[in-house]
């Protein structure tokens, strides 16, 4: 059966409003991803540490209500997730302020448990997704930990996918974080970039930089314009996404993107066709404020044209 992991942190989001009060609530974009992959019918886990406390509490039950497995989530005593606020200036720019050095995530490869985690990536899963964000939380020791875990993983005929994701903020230093994702995307099979990753990433010519050294046999690159280029056993196809009526929030749409890409992928659409079901959940998604549409909101035809329910 093809189950997927997805690897990563979520955070207990603040949105503070004009009056000052404050909406709790969470995000993380490795576990959107998950969400809609398990909206759209993709057996999926999600990997992270968590800690004891109430808040993970309801984290964990709210995973497990959208159909999410946690049994891969390990819990450690005295610890909490991370937070961040989000703040809305009167022009509709947000702003994030971020509280998580010592949150639980960051020990997921460090831990007692994380050889026993390393086993069963290789052993339960089709696929294991991570993102750039994945990558800034582990540090140099654990992030060679998990590249061992991955090369484990390959060994075993488990796929990796891997989003660029790029957040200058998690990097002490631009360098550091280029060679973080050289080596990543050496162990990829799958790459979901964006060229504002990529420039944002190695500089200007970033995204030529990207395409002309070593990348994944497949490569969906997100293009400035509502459009993609997929690249596959040498073709190179650009994937137009439709006009969205109205766009009130961007938060998860590369997120969403993803879950659909790949759970299309992994049922059997050839990669333009999962480009195209891609775009139809983004399209959705940003029709909505926040990183999570209602259920009711998502689209039925996702899947549907490509003949895969």
């Amino acid at each position: 059966m093809v189950r997927v992991a997805c690897i990563g942190e979520c955070m207990i989001e603040l949105s503070e409003h004009a009056d000052g009060s404050l909406t709790r609530s969470y995000g993380g974009d490795t576990l959107n991803t998950a969400l809609y992959m398990a909206r759209l019918g993709t057996p999926v886990d999600y990997v992270t540490a968590l800690g004891d406390d109430g808040w993970s509490d309801e984290m964990l039950a709210a995973w497990k209500a959208e159909g999410i497995g946690t049994s891969k989530v390990l819990r450690l005593s005295g610890r909490l997730p991370g937070l961040y606020v989000i703040q809305t200036d009167a022009s509709g720019e947000r702003r994030f302020q971020y509280w998580r050095d010592s949150a639980a995530a960051r020990d997921l490869f460090a831990l007692e448990k994380t050889p026993a985690l390393i086993e069963a990536l290789a052993r339960d899963y089709s696929l294991l997704y991570l993102s750039g964000i994945t990558l800034s939380l582990y540090g140099e020791k654990g992030r060679a930990v998990l590249s061992d875990a991955l090369d484990k993983a390959r060994a075993a005929g488990v796929r990796i996918a891997f989003d660029t994701n790029f957040r200058t903020r998690g990097w002490p230093e631009r360098d550091v974080a280029r060679q973080a994702y050289r080596d990543i995307l050496s162990r990829s099979d799958i790459a979901l970039a964006s060229t504002e990753d990529l420039d944002l990433l190695f500089g200007e010519g970033g995204t030529e930089t990207f395409l002309e050294g070593q990348r994944p046999a497949e490569v969906v690159l997100k293009l400035a314009e509502p459009a993609c280029r997929v690249m596959v056993d040498g073709s190179d196809d650009l994937v137009e996404a439709k006009p969205v009526e109205r766009v009130v929030d961007t938060t998860a749409a590369g997120d969403s993107f993803a879950a659909a890409y790949l759970t299309a992928r992994l049922s059997g659409a050839n990669p333009v066709d999962a480009a195209r079901a891609g775009h139809r959940l983004a399209g959705a998604v940003v029709g909505y404020r926040g990183a999570i549409i209602p259920r009711s909101a998502m689209p039925s035809d996702v899947l549907k044209r490509e003949g895969l329910v």
